[in-house]
């Protein structure tokens, strides 16, 4: 038997599939071709690419929601963005490309990225890889579970692993800190796969090719995580931030200023653990959220 909150949002899962395949097709017709790329300043002057195919899905997606559920709030990486969302129970959380440097370099790990948060807790995500045609969904209490050409819909779970030692870190293939050699070394993974895109990274999670993905960094914002992060949990992970601490959804500043730590769940404990002597080692404190 379906819960009510699988009935009440299948309308919102259908709409949001629908627009990240049609942004995803709107995406690739710029893939092979010249595009202008731009940079766009972040945190601590931190520049990173936008290009006017990240700019068109977001006006895919943004006016398809719009029409659908005029009452939701919607914070876009590529729209200003309007405080009117703070009002609002339920917002659309969106990354038109997630990864836009692997978009640019054409190495296909990116996607279109669309979660839905309520009361400020991500409950629908949908993360559409357009190169590969991968579509990962899910929705709170109903699974997490993969599309692929030719394949039978699967649905998806993560490793029970708890040994660091036998376990592979999915990390990012650019940004790469000092630091991260640090971790690598006090958590002793066996492994390592590299990869753009957080959405990307977490659908690894998901298919057990990655056990562990952890951002140290301060720069990665809501609409990078909103739909990842229900992707992983409903397949049996976690994610929080390095402290420990759940990430709350549509609050004034929408930088996730306490990192990203990803996790296939039965680790997570441990692995905050593990974080905590090396976060004091860097100097970081947990920085306090800033609620509506």
């Amino acid at each position: 038997m379906k819960s009510a909150s699988q009935n009440n949002l299948r309308r919102e899962l259908e709409t949001a599939i629908a627009l990240a395949r049609q942004a995803g097709r709107g995406i690739m017709d710029f893939y092979d071709t010249p595009f202008l790329i731009e940079e766009k300043m972040g945190l601590d002057n931190f520049t990173e690419p936008v290009t006017e195919a990240d700019r068109q899905a977001s006006r895919i997606i943004v006016g398809g929601l719009e029409s659908e559920f005029p009452d939701d709030g919607i914070l876009s990486e590529e729209e200003a963005d309007d405080k009117n969302r703070l009002t609002k129970n339920r917002v659309w959380i969106i990354d038109p490309i997630d990864g836009t440097n692997g978009f640019v370099n054409r190495e296909g790990e990116f996607a279109v990225q669309i979660g839905l948060a309520i009361a400020g807790e991500t409950v629908l995500g949908v993360v559409y890889e357009p190169a590969f045609e991968r579509l990962f969904w899910a929705i709170k209490d109903a699974g997490t579970w993969l599309e692929t050409p030719g394949k039978e819909l699967q649905k998806l779970r993560v490793s029970d692993k708890t040994d660091f030692s036998q376990m592979t870190l999915a990390a990012s293939r650019s940004h790469r800190s000092p630091r991260m050699d640090q971790l690598i070394a006090a958590f002793g993974f066996s492994k390592e796969i590299k990869s753009g895109s957080v959405g990307v990274k977490v659908g690894l999670l998901t298919q057990q090719i990655g056990d562990v993905y952890i951002h140290l960094s301060s720069r990665t914002k809501q609409w990078d995580t909103c739909a990842p992060q229900i992707i992983l949990e409903e397949a049996g992970g976690k994610m929080t931030d390095l402290f420990g601490a759940p990430i709350i959804y549509n609050t004034t500043d929408v930088q996730n200023y306490n990192g990203v730590v990803a996790t296939n769940g039965v680790s997570h404990a441990a692995a905050i653990r593990r974080l905590k002597p090396l976060l004091t080692e860097f100097g970081r404190v947990r920085a306090k959220a800033k609620l509506p």
